[in-house]
């Protein structure tokens, strides 16, 4: 099952206090397939985030079902790195209406 990491712009940063890279490092160590959503650096500007997890943070994972899974990136990334991504804590994406 491919999921979609949705982060910040700022992909270039590969240093492991960045958030989005830490989430990401771990995927690739998992060898679990993703695709990048890049989006805005502002989270002022990130309503799109906001309509698909509830939150505007980074990073996000989307599954293929439409779940999201979103904690501290430190905790995100032992979860996957445990091999628990598929049994992480995902809640259902809100409604529309929500």
């Amino acid at each position: 099952m491919a999921v979609k990491l949705h982060r910040c712009s700022v992909t270039w940063a590969k240093m492991d206090a960045h958030p989005c890279a830490r989430v990401q490092k771990a995927l690739d160590e998992q060898g679990i397939e993703y695709e990048i959503v890049k989006g805005p650096l502002l989270p002022r500007k990130r309503d799109e985030l906001k309509q698909l997890s509830g939150q505007r943070k980074y990073p996000t994972i989307e599954f293929e079902d439409g779940r999201v899974y979103r904690e501290e990136s430190k905790e995100m990334a032992e979860t996957i790195r445990a091999g628990k991504l598929f049994e992480a804590p995902a809640g259902p994406a809100p409604s529309a209406s929500a």
